[in-house]
């Protein structure tokens, strides 16, 4: 599979990771369907790209949201190549806070928004017998550490759905692939939510990008770009990328 003239349906895709990948793969002939709850945003960056792109106003919990959003797709381009299931938030806290809301929204973008997109896009990817799902998972999913287990929870979980996924649909023409970034410069930090955690936070996401300590939303583009130009009898299960300088 090479990325041209593939069509990619790209959840999260208002700003950050999503959007910079939804550029660099059309900037690569690739065809992108973008998917996010920011109308406004989502405008702006089909307008920026150009006729190869489109976008569904999506909600990843709601799942005829997702349903239209890959139905666009169907419809504008007559199948689904890759799905990229990005949207995703990272509430921050200790277990003591009790915090139950943040708990419960955190639980049903990071893991139902992930398997809306797969429960949604599975039966046109076996019809086809091709298609690679692509989730954006985190070192968070590989360590854990205080004042995250639940993003950390959510986040091993994706790991454990997309290897059940490649196991279940490796002899439909289906692969499966993670991203697991480190600390990346985006809006994700604006959904951390405790002051404590975000200023011990803030010299990371504030120091340059050749300083190691972060990495940039195209760094990301990058490794989603390398796992669909691989040709189809190659599976890249996982990629773990992180700043040349972080710690865990």
């Amino acid at each position: 599979m090479t990325v041209e003239n593939k069509v990619v349906v790209i959840t999260g895709a208002s700003s950050g990771i999503g959007a910079a990948t939804a550029k660099k793969l059309a900037k690569n002939g690739a065809k992108v369907v973008l998917g996010a709850r920011r109308e406004e945003k989502l405008k702006e960056i089909v307008e920026e790209i150009g006729e190869n792109a489109s976008y569904q106003v999506t909600d990843v919990t709601n799942r005829d949201d997702v349903a239209k959003l890959i139905n666009v797709a169907k419809e504008e381009y007559g199948r689904v190549d890759v799905l990229y299931n990005n949207a995703g938030i990272m509430p921050q806290g200790n277990l003591a806070d009790r915090d139950y809301d943040k708990w419960q929204t955190m639980l049903n973008i990071n893991i139902m928004g992930v398997l809306n997109g797969i429960g949604e896009v599975l039966p046109i990817m076996q019809r086809q017998k091709d298609g690679l799902i692509i989730s954006t998972d985190s070192v968070a999913g590989h360590v854990v550490y205080p004042a995250s287990a639940v993003y950390n929870g959510t986040k091993y979980a994706v790991r454990a759905i997309m290897e059940g996924l490649r196991q279940e649909e490796k002899d439909h023409g289906i692969r499966s692939t993670i991203v697991s970034p480190g600390a990346v410069k985006t809006e994700l930090v604006n959904s951390i939510g405790n002051e404590a955690v975000v200023n011990g936070l803030k010299p990371i996401f504030d120091a340059p990008e050749d300083s190691g300590m972060t990495l940039s939303a195209d760094d990301i583009a990058n490794a989603v770009l390398y796992a669909i130009n691989q040709p189809e009898h190659v599976a890249i299960s996982e990629i773990l990328i992180r700043p040349s300088r972080q710690q865990v």
